[in-house]
């Protein structure tokens, strides 16, 4: 799974998500992408579950971009443990996904196939999202 190799801190507020995406909302490698509608964090085994989904339906064939990494560390505090005591260890990494943000995009198989591949793989994420295709120049 996606996590980062080092960090300048080991734990971070919880922040919240809002606005659009001020960046990789286009599309820069393939035809077809997967493009988030509304803010929500999307945790790295729910980005390799995705990704498995899309290159299982595309049979291993054509190309496979992931555009959000998983950077935010997210804590938590073991069940049954009183209030205090500081903050919890690190439970999972998770990427922060504002609405226009492309996720994932597919270059090299066909049109019906990559439409099929996105869905699967939209339907493993929490984040409501559409399929946007590359218009010819």
């Amino acid at each position: 799974m996606l996590q980062p190799k080092r960090t300048k801190f080991r734990k971070q507020h919880k922040g919240r998500i809002h606005g659009e995406a001020k960046g990789g909302f286009l599309l820069n490698f393939g035809t077809y992408a997967l493009k988030a509608t509304e803010p929500e964090r999307v945790t790295a085994r729910q980005i390799e579950a995705a990704r498995r989904a899309i290159t299982r339906h595309m049979k291993r064939q054509g190309r496979v971009w992931i555009r959000i990494f998983p950077d935010v560390p997210v804590t938590s505090k073991p069940t049954e443990v009183r209030m205090g005591k500081g903050k919890g260890s690190v439970d999972f990494w998770a990427a922060k996904v504002k609405p226009g943000r492309i996720m994932f995009e597919i270059d090299g198989v066909p049109d019906s196939v990559a439409r099929e591949a996105l869905r699967l793989g939209a339907m493993k994420l929490p984040v409501l999202s559409r399929v946007v295709v590359r218009e010819d120049w």
